[in-house]
């Protein structure tokens, strides 16, 4: 039944929802109606806003695309495939690989969110070794399976907190620092990560569908069933039939080894000094420079980007869309006014829930947990302080409490993701080569665990002691 109920769900947001593209237009209009409708803004202001927030995530948008192409440089390594090969081998049947794909992607999303490529690469091999497996539930189950990256190291709204001199500290919202141990090492989260580790690969093994006609075999395009010549068989074709100072230098394994030797010997040294501060840009550089090793010469690396490279246009073209979104809200105070409404409703004990409820909304604005935190976080957070000091509450105590909302925000804006085709954007370059999908083939699967997910959540935000 609980099946047949997912396949509804599938079969209904195929025949509704558009293209991720044509989602990013209408919330475009559908964010600038609202500030015209709900705070003093003109329609000048609000395509002044619009356009200088077009430009806001040019920096967020390169570092997304650089972290799918060198991943999946790395990927196309001899080293690698052989080890998906082995990983292949103890993997038998569907419900093994939706299984398999959620947990462990779950288990990476804790290092960081940026880790979803390499789910994702995993899946699609998975995908073609083993037969009967419904491709666009398995596209589901590794975008499910990066939910849980709030909740882990790389958690930017939990690392912002815990920045010296961030900018909740220079508005004079926070006096200090908020530990991470109030954040990531809280009872809530602790709890939100056992929820989502134990009940995700169940649940997904449970939804299943039957492929019926969906293996990735039928759904490829008749250009990526075309046999494709391995790197090495590119690059030794593109030798020339003569002895060659250029071939030597394109082919010099010792040149490109030993500037990837040198990246990942500095980043050791970092992480030596500094301790392990995963973020964007130093998965980045590890991964670059990984590959180096790997691909070891030049000509090889290069090989590998261009392919890595030829599907990430909805990328390109559609995060500036996104980040105009956001500039409309942060421009007119659109986002403000959703803090500030919610603040009239909640109390002290009641309040995490609807941060969490805020998080999610704002998230179909504003996909970014970072971007929307700096959006409706201050007045979230200057709302918890009203509402701790009007009771009575202690200095730690209130910080407690700031630390649940601001966490309570950010479970709600990775949940919500579900249902804001915005991270598909990740996803498809990789599972979408060559293949014929779109997000409203994947959405429809993920209606159910947004579901469960939100009513496991809302209690937890609520009911877990503080701690």
């Amino acid at each position: 039944m609980i099946t047949r109920l997912g396949q509804r769900f599938s079969d209904f947001f195929i025949k509704v929802m558009p293209s991720a593209y044509v989602f990013a237009l209408g919330l475009t209009l559908l964010t600038g109606l609202l500030a015209l409708a709900f705070t003093d803004a003109s329609p000048l202001d609000i395509s002044q806003g619009w356009y200088d927030g077009f430009w806001s995530l040019l920096a967020f948008g390169m570092q997304i695309i650089l972290i799918i192409v060198t991943a999946f440089s790395i990927a196309q390594s001899t080293p690698v495939a052989k080890g998906i090969d082995l990983i292949g081998g103890y993997i038998q049947t569907p419900r093994q690989v939706y299984f398999w794909v959620v947990l462990l992607g779950g288990l990476l999303s804790l290092i960081s969110f940026g880790m979803i490529v390499v789910v994702a690469i995993l899946a699609r091999a998975l995908a073609l070794r083993i037969p009967g497996v419904n491709y666009p539930f398995l596209v589901a189950c590794v975008y499910f399976s990066m939910n849980g990256w709030v909740s882990g190291i790389s958690s930017s709204i939990a690392l912002l907190l815990n920045t010296p001199d961030n900018f909740l500290i220079e508005k004079g919202i926070l006096l200090e620092t908020i530990s991470t141990g109030l954040t990531l090492g809280s009872h809530l989260n602790l709890a939100m990560v056992l929820l989502f580790l134990s009940l995700g690969p169940v649940l997904f093994v449970w939804l299943a569908p039957q492929a019926q006609g969906k293996e990735i075999g039928d759904l490829q395009k008749a250009q990526g069933k075309k046999e494709v010549p391995s790197i090495k068989e590119e690059a030794r074709a593109q030798r020339l039939p003569y002895p060659a100072l250029s071939d030597v230098l394109n082919n010099a394994a010792w040149l490109q080894c030993a500037v990837g030797l040198l990246g990942l010997g500095f980043m050791a040294h970092h992480f030596w000094r500094w301790g392990v501060d995963l973020n964007f840009n130093n998965i980045i550089f590890i991964f670059l420079m990984t590959a180096l090793l790997l691909h070891k010469t030049p000509l090889r690396f290069g090989i590998s980007m261009q392919r890595a490279t030829r599907n990430i246009s909805g990328i390109v073209f559609q995060f500036p869309f996104y980040a105009g979104i956001m500039g409309i809200m942060l421009a007119t105070g659109l986002g403000e006014r959703v803090g500030d409404q919610l603040s009239g409703l909640a109390t002290l004990q009641s309040f995490p829930f609807f941060a969490y409820v805020a998080g999610g909304l704002v998230n179909f604005a504003i996909p970014s947990a970072g971007g929307e935190f700096a959006v409706i976080g201050p007045s979230i957070l200057q709302a918890v302080q009203h509402l701790a000091h009007a009771a009575g509450a202690s200095s730690a105590e209130t910080t407690q409490y700031m630390a649940r909302a601001a966490m309570a925000i950010a479970y709600g804006e990775s949940l919500s993701n579900l249902l804001q085709p915005f991270y598909l954007l990740v996803v498809f370059p990789i599972m979408g080569l060559g293949v014929r999908i779109q997000a409203r083939d994947v959405v429809g699967y993920l209606v159910i665990p947004f579901l469960l997910l939100f009513s496991l959540q809302s209690l937890l935000v609520v009911l877990v002691p503080y701690g």
